[in-house]
């Protein structure tokens, strides 16, 4: 590891955790606005009575809670780096293969199951805005008025602390910019937050949530992609730690 400043990795895992709890809290932290009143009007304009339909909200998108599955790879990584400050080498590189094969697969099976809500509900809201007069009005009333502006100050808090963790891991070590798999797992983290920023920025407000949801179905497959890099370079280090451990049963006893 070289010269490896131990409070720039520490804070580098901090920040990447406070940028993990934003996003997962992001369904709650992104309530949903009073859809009423554009309810109505837009009842209205197509000539049909929908009564009262105040205090109608809708759910805040899933893409900016799936960021997590992406940065779940880079959160277990940085965590290894950091396990390996208070575990003896032998040990660290003992576990790290048989712990990072059950998180890769945790995770594959996680994302999996991900996928597949967001894209049944993907496949709703295409469904119900293709359909008028009534089912565009119920996607309107469930999905058509989305928090855009709440979204882009908490993606944005997310993505100050994401630049925070790459740079602090640098300063932590400059010869992590050597690890092309680090270094395309930051850039991979860093492009999905900047895309869902420009898909929520794309298209009307009343179709923000489609795009949000189709952003969220491609983290799902990112996050199987990564999980599937993981599981692949565990094979080599548990591997190599049931070698040596063979090899020192091997050993013969210096006391007999």
């Amino acid at each position: 590891m070289g010269a490896l400043r131990k409070p720039f990795l520490l804070l580098a895992m901090l920040a990447l955790v406070l940028a993990v709890g934003v996003e997962w809290g992001a369904g709650l932290l992104l309530g949903g606005g009073d859809a009423g009143a554009a309810l109505a009007d837009s009842a209205g304009d197509l000539g049909v009575e929908v009564g009262d339909v105040s205090g109608v909200g809708e759910p805040s998108g899933r893409g900016t809670g799936y960021l997590v599955l992406v940065d779940a790879a880079a959160l277990w990584t940085t965590g290894l780096f950091c396990l390996g400050l208070v575990l003896p080498e032998r040990i660290h590189g003992r576990v790290q293969g048989v712990a990072t094969l059950i998180f890769s697969i945790i995770l594959i099976i996680g994302a999996f199951v991900a996928l597949i809500v967001a894209f049944v509900e993907l496949m709703v809201m295409v469904s119900l805005f293709l359909a008028p007069p009534f089912g565009t009005l119920a996607y309107l009333a469930l999905w058509g008025f989305f928090p855009v502006g709440d979204a882009a100050v908490l993606l944005g808090l997310a993505l100050l602390l994401k630049l925070a963790w790459a740079g602090l891991l640098v300063l932590a070590q400059p010869k992590f910019l050597q690890n092309k798999g680090l270094v395309l797992l930051i850039l991979t983290s860093l492009l999905c937050t900047v895309l869902l920023e420009f898909l929520h920025n794309l298209v009307p407000v009343i179709l923000v949530s489609i795009l949000d949801d189709l952003g969220a179905l491609l983290f799902a497959i990112i996050a199987i992609v990564w999980a599937l890099v993981l599981l692949i370079g565990a094979i080599p280090a548990i591997v190599k730690a049931l070698r040596a451990t063979a090899a020192l049963r091997a050993e013969p006893d210096p006391d007999r």
